[in-house]
């Protein structure tokens, strides 16, 4: 049900105590914020720092497991985990140990590692394709993964699905309006016109995407398996395989951004759905939570790279960067494979995210509120909806920054960390019933104040 004038007024009287009480249990933040700002802007090294609704922002001194530790030496049960960089819990210790081990015997050389081969065979086996290639995040993965499907099949287009989220891509950078592409209103410095060479369609619309295919320009299907950066719409069975069927009859690639949905399984959505893409991107948690990413492709795209590479005139391709690949990375991506995305990880990691998504979807009926807790393996989303979201208009309008915000410090002040952009969980190996159970109880206790049935 839509989000009642009285709710929302009482989030907008909910963030004015928060953040008073939030200044006056956060000194030391408060001094670091203020040192820092004669540096950083707002006082933090990246600008999505200052996304939590807090008058200054918090600063860290330790995240380890589950947990993180402020500057004023508060601990909060962590649900955010590097909104997924961390997912498999901060510094696990099979990573840390390869790192320090690794770090010693050298970090970047722009030369292959001993244990390349190794990591390649334990992407291969985790994810079923046979090819890879590493880079720093996955927006630069998912850049290679375009330019390559524009070489192989000579077409410029690219078709991406409102409501999306690839990093920096900038050819992911439309949505819908109506009927029509435009470019996202939001960008800063963007002079180029993406709808000359992309085009969105709404999720789950497979006549929509034929339509698309049919006028044989687009090179590349980018998705995600579920659209995770807005209110999270999960997709309608065989809409995946549908779109690569239609693909592969169009003579499009198809490319499976698993950066988020990675929480799905220990192969991602991508395994557990027994999918055969063109081209897999996963970026943010391989390495444990150092900058790095991975893509990778059939057989017969490599052998169509090889064909280009063949006949390319010298110069630089515009893929890749210095670092990618580099000797740290690989090690940290290894001991991840190896040790810490394990399939008992992910077996506690999704029977905890189910429990949690039940206890909510309790918290919320117990108020006689529709709304509806979509979850994908260890990600849980709470969204304002009386039913599931079939694609990103839907997403965009069950959408209310206001309550958003106010749960989010609510629950921060409390010492329940959870992402800032939209309600988001993540549950980690090292997560405990007694953490949800936090996070649920709290969750209640803001419920309870929003819903007018307590005290603020």
């Amino acid at each position: 049900m839509p989000i009642s004038p009285a709710i929302r007024q009482r989030a907008e009287a909910m963030i004015a105590g928060e953040r008073e009480a939030f200044a006056t249990r956060h000194p030391k933040s408060q001094a670091l914020a203020l040192e820092a700002g004669k540096h950083f802007p707002g006082g933090v090294p990246l600008h999505w720092m200052l996304d939590w609704e807090t008058p200054f922002p918090l600063f860290v001194t330790k995240a380890e497991g589950s947990t993180v530790t402020d500057a004023d030496g508060h601990v909060y049960v962590d649900f955010c985990l590097g909104d997924t960089g961390a997912m498999f819990g901060h510094s696990p210790v099979p990573v840390a140990r390869a790192i320090a081990v690794q770090a010693a015997q050298g970090m970047t050389t722009m030369l292959a590692s001993d244990f390349t081969a190794r990591v390649g065979a334990l992407l291969a086996d985790r994810f079923g394709l046979p090819f890879w290639q590493v880079t720093a995040t996955a927006s630069d993965a998912n850049r290679a993964v375009v330019r390559w499907a524009r070489a192989l099949t000579g077409r410029k287009k690219v078709l991406v699905f409102d409501g999306c989220y690839h990093g920096q891509v900038e050819d992911a950078f439309v949505r819908l309006e109506g009927d029509h592409t435009v470019m996202k209103s939001s960008l800063l410095g963007q002079v180029s016109d993406m709808t000359a060479t992309s085009v969105a369609a709404p999720f789950n619309d497979l006549a929509t995407v034929e339509a698309l295919l049919d006028k044989g320009d687009i090179a590349l299907i980018l998705t995600e398996p579920a659209l995770t950066n807005t209110a999270m719409v999960l997709p309608q069975p065989g809409f995946i395989e549908g779109l690569m069927e239609a693909a592969r009859r169009h003579g499009t690639l198809v490319c499976i951004d698993e950066t988020h949905t990675i929480s799905t399984g220990y192969g991602g959505f991508t395994r557990a759905h027994d999918l055969d893409p063109d081209f897999f991107v996963l970026g943010k948690p391989v390495a444990g939570g150092l900058p790095a990413a991975v893509f990778g492709f059939s057989a017969k795209v490599e052998a169509d790279m090889a064909r280009v590479l063949a006949t390319k005139v010298p110069g630089y391709s515009g893929i890749g960067t210095t670092l990618s690949g580099n000797m740290l990375t690989l090690a940290a991506m290894r001991a991840c494979l190896e040790e810490v995305m394990t399939q008992t990880a992910f077996d506690h990691m999704s029977a905890l995210a189910a429990y949690l998504a039940e206890e909510l979807r309790e918290v919320v009926a117990s108020h006689g509120l529709g709304w509806t807790v979509s979850q994908i393996g260890a990600r849980a989303e709470l969204v304002f909806s009386e039913k599931p979201l079939q694609n990103g208009a839907e997403a965009a309008a069950s959408i209310d920054h206001t309550v958003e915000r106010a749960l989010h410090l609510f629950l921060l002040n409390r010492q329940v960390l959870v992402t800032p952009f939209h309600n988001m969980t993540l549950v980690a190996p090292t997560t405990t019933k007694a953490d949800v159970d936090k996070l649920v109880s709290t969750f209640g206790e803001a419920m309870t104040l929003l819903c007018g049935k307590g005290e603020m």
